[in-house]
C-alpha cells in the first residue's frame, strides 16, 4: 500500500519518578496542541514503551515535509521543544526525525 511521503518527529521521554501518568496526560492536552491545525502537520499519536520496565513514553508527529517541522520548530527544529509544566515531569529527552518513504508493504489493500 502507497501513501505519500512524510517526515516522522519522534519525541521520546523518560519521566520523572512517579510522574509518568501526569506526563502521558500533559502530551493529550498540550503536545497536541502544538501540532494540530500547524500548516503541513498529518498528525500525532503517542504511547508507552513496553519492551522496557521503564516508563519511556513516545509522542510523534507527522509531516508533509522537513521544511513543514522547520515551518513550525524554527532554528531549534533538531532540539525537543518543552512546553511549559513538562520540566517538572522529564528526567531526560530526544527527539529524532525520520524519513517515512511512503511504503507499508505489510498491509493489503
Amino acid at each position: 500500500m502507497k501513501y505519500q511521503q512524510a517526515v516522522l518527529r519522534v519525541f521520546q521521554a523518560r519521566p520523572k519518578a512517579g510522574k509518568a501518568q501526569q506526563l502521558k496526560d500533559k502530551f493529550a492536552q498540550t503536545s497536541v496542541s502544538v501540532v494540530v491545525g500547524e500548516p503541513g502537520n498529518l498528525g500525532y499519536l503517542f504511547g508507552t514503551d513496553i519492551s522496557s520496565d521503564q516508563d519511556e513514553l513516545v509522542f510523534i508527529s507527522l509531516w508533509e515535509s522537513l521544511n513543514a517541522v522547520k515551518q513550525r520548530f524554527g532554528d531549534n527544529w533538531q532540539a525537543s521543544f518543552l512546553p511549559e509544566g513538562y520540566d517538572d515531569l522529564i528526567e531526560r529527552c530526544t527527539v529524532r526525525h525520520i524519513e517515512f518513504d511512503g511504503e507499508l508493504p505489510l498491509l493489503q489493500e
